[in-house]
């Protein structure tokens, strides 16, 4: 059952889990920013920089999924993944390092 999962070329379903671990992230960024977590205030950052993450690897995924088999969605998409990396870097670079 799960030794396809990893089978990105045939299998879009751990693009689509990482998406949604991706947004499960940035609901967490947004709950730490309440008054009430204010004690686990210094994971609100990690927690949107690894939103940021865990959606542009599953775009990412996705692309590859669709380069074999939706070639007119892939060409259409191209760009976008080339900007969600560029928006990726300058996370980094500006929160991380």
């Amino acid at each position: 059952m799960l030794e396809s999962l990893f089978d990105i070329k045939n299998d879009r379903r751990l693009s689509v889990y990482l998406y949604r671990m991706g947004f499960g992230m940035w609901l967490m960024y947004l709950a730490l920013g309440a008054p009430v977590l204010h004690a686990y205030k210094h994971y609100r950052l990690d927690c949107g920089v690894f939103s940021v993450v865990l959606m542009v690897i599953g775009f990412s995924a996705s692309m590859v999924f669709d380069y074999f088999h939706n070639r007119e969605a892939y060409e259409y998409k191209k760009k976008w993944l080339f900007v969600s990396y560029l928006v990726l870097a300058g996370v980094i670079y500006f929160f991380i390092l």
